[in-house]
């Protein structure tokens, strides 16, 4: 398994309300494979958004269907990074 099919995959999980993958919109960040372990940080818009539990899950099962685990961290975006994704959620929502 390399780096790149690891991006290819997760560049196919999406926002539920954003036709975007997780990766485009900057909440999936700092990929890495280190073994049999997909490390990654996942940078949240806001704290405490309702479903940060559902995108992590989502990617998770995404990891596992590679026979990988997932180990991650989380963090908040800065303004650079909200910003931008609040241009993108602007234009792709599906709402």
């Amino acid at each position: 398994m390399k780096q790149e099919d690891i991006l290819n995959v997760l560049s196919r999980v999406e926002h539920p309300a954003i036709r975007y993958s997780l990766i485009k919109l900057g909440i999936v960040t700092d990929i890495k494979l280190i073994q049999n372990k997909v490390c990654l940080v996942f940078a949240f818009p806001f704290p405490k958004i309702p479903i940060a539990d559902f995108l992590i899950q989502s990617v998770d099962e995404s990891i596992k269907q590679l026979g990988l685990e997932l180990e991650y961290t989380t963090r908040v975006m800065n303004d650079q990074e909200r910003n931008l994704f609040l241009q993108l959620e602007t234009e792709a929502w599906k709402g």
